[in-house]
């Protein structure tokens, strides 16, 4: 048995930023998002480099290549981006989150390393299939203040040497949901408010809609970036790869 895909992605700056520094791929094998990060301009670069670097492996591989041709994608990824620091060491600071999935026949490998995420809905039931790569983290208050507890990340593609990302192969079932976000979505919107759209919204682009104009309601703090992807029954007709955020421009 083989297994497609039908999906929506979407972008949106927020309420209280001035530029997206997320990128997003949405094709029929690949799916990625990257949440940029390093200034006005470093986490647009980071976050389109990742994006502009994993695009060509949109293409179907067997099934026992998935994982490693994903995680070359990956890393060659984080190379470009110590490249570009190279050239430009104004932009050392920068780096990217990056969840990613790559499909063939009824699997998809999954690669991760950032504190975006990726969900899976199955049988009603949503999991979050991606672990944070945050430290919580103890910050002072300004101004009178109180002190309050931050997540700090300690895992992203910033060029340096040992950034490898988690790597898991799963098994793909018509019926199935996926949700890849970054975190501009989660940080406002709750895990029930995604089951609830998940589960309701039928069609992929309402959902990805729905849940932007639920994050932006929610005080739309950083760039929010959303795919959607029902696995169906293969033959239906594919849509051309869809990108948004940074890596668009």
């Amino acid at each position: 048995m083989r297994v497609a895909m039908r999906y929506a992605a979407g972008s949106d700056v927020g309420r209280n930023r001035e530029n997206n520094e997320d990128s997003a791929y949405a094709g029929p094998w690949l799916l990625a998002v990257a949440d940029g990060m390093g200034g006005h301009v470093g986490g647009e670069i980071a976050s389109s480099l990742t994006v502009q670097t994993l695009a060509p492996i949109d293409a179907e591989v067997s099934q026992d290549a998935l994982v490693e041709t994903l995680e070359r994608a990956v890393l060659s990824a984080n190379q470009a981006i110590a490249q570009r620091v190279e050239q430009e060491p104004a932009l050392q600071s920068m780096g990217t989150t990056c969840t990613a999935m790559l499909w063939s026949g009824t699997h998809l490998a999954l690669a991760h390393i950032g504190d975006s995420r990726a969900y899976m809905l199955r049988e009603s039931i949503l999991y979050q299939i991606t672990e944070d790569h945050t430290l919580e983290k103890m910050l002072t208050g300004e101004d009178g203040a109180a002190p309050h507890l931050a997540n700090r990340l300690v895992r992203v593609l910033d060029g340096k040497p040992d950034r490898k990302p988690d790597l898991s192969l799963r098994e793909a079932l018509p019926g199935d949901r996926y949700l890849l976000c970054s975190d501009g979505l989660t940080g406002p919107v709750d895990a029930e408010t995604l089951h609830q759209v998940l589960t309701t919204q039928q069609e992929p682009d309402a959902a990805v809609q729905t849940l932007i104009d639920l994050a932006n309601q929610g005080g739309g703090p950083d760039n929010i970036t959303v795919i959607v992807v029902d696995v169906i029954a293969e033959g239906v007709e594919a849509r051309p790869p869809v990108v948004v955020g940074a890596a668009r421009r």
